[in-house]
């Protein structure tokens, strides 16, 4: 076994300790259905689904449907704690409205993504190690529980309260980083898709002002999503508050930044006009290019 199996090895314990500390914490307040909180079964849901898609994807040494899995759970929680907890609140409606655009978008996204590229380039040593390849998707049910954890706590509530001043400011938030993503993304789809843009580095638009912007304007819409949740949790629910925070440890701490900058590094480091762009824009939090 090398060292990365031995890492995954222990890391799959220790993503499972936290994803049912994250049940406990979220179940308390939350509703019950046939005896058990809700909240805690959406968690677990959450978790078969990605085990359930890995066995395939495994078999057949494939990485094309692990973003959209993660959407369509994110999805799929969304509407069996809707529908669950019989809410009907403006709250949890537009909770769930919100986790369903976002999922529905940035999953369709991705997946177009993937099947023009043909493969992802973060799986290439991944997938030959089942567990390696298992403990990924695992991941990917913590990533699902831990950043709709918030809204989902909401949703899930026995407490019921006007939507108020916070889901106002929560939805303002919302739809300042959902803007941001999807502008972000965009503008990226329509450089690569220039042929005259190839083997070159974004520079334009809101890539000007962050070198992922699209990962701020995610931090952000999840922030938001928090924002609308807070006022109906309590006690131990407000470890749930932690997914904006989750979003911005996992981005730029575990994967995404890291994983992306590393691979910028490789391929353009050295060159002048990339140096100059690294060291003149931030990594992450915006700021308007001077000049």
């Amino acid at each position: 076994m090398n060292e990365g199996d031995k890492r995954a090895l222990i890391m799959l314990p220790i993503t499972l300790l936290i994803g049912t500390g994250l049940a406990f914490a979220g179940g308390q307040g939350s509703i019950d259905y046939d005896g058990f909180p809700l909240f805690v079964i959406c968690i677990t849901f959450a978790f078969i689904v990605q085990w359930m898609a890995f066995i395939p994807a495994y078999i057949n040494q494939t990485e094309k449907f692990f973003d959209l899995t993660g959407s369509l759970t994110y999805i799929s929680v969304v509407l069996i704690g809707l529908l669950l907890s019989g809410a009907r609140d403006t709250r949890s409606l537009v909770l769930a409205a919100l986790v369903i655009i976002w999922a529905a978008r940035l999953g369709t996204f991705l997946f177009q993504r993937i099947q023009k590229d043909g493969h992802d380039g973060r799986f290439d040593t991944l997938k030959p190690s089942f567990i390696r390849f298992l403990n990924v998707w695992t991941i990917q049910g913590l990533w699902v529980s831990f950043t709709f954890a918030a809204g989902l706590a909401a949703i899930t509530s026995a407490e019921s309260i006007p939507f108020g001043i916070y889901g106002v400011v929560g939805l303002i938030v919302w739809l300042l980083g959902f803007g941001i993503e999807v502008v972000a993304d965009r503008q990226k789809k329509a450089f690569r898709a220039d042929p005259a843009n190839k083997g070159k580095f974004i520079t334009g638009g809101l890539w000007s002002w962050s070198r992922h912007p699209n990962y701020f304007g995610e931090i952000v819409l999840w922030l938001g999503v928090a924002i609308i949740a807070f006022p109906v949790l309590s006690g131990w629910q407000y470890v749930t508050l932690i997914s904006p925070i989750f979003v911005y440890l996992l981005l730029t701490r575990v994967s995404g930044v890291p994983m992306l900058e590393a691979r910028s590094d490789d391929k353009w480091g050295g060159q002048a006009d990339y140096e100059a762009y690294k060291a003149q824009t931030p990594v992450l939090f915006p700021k308007p290019p001077s000049g």
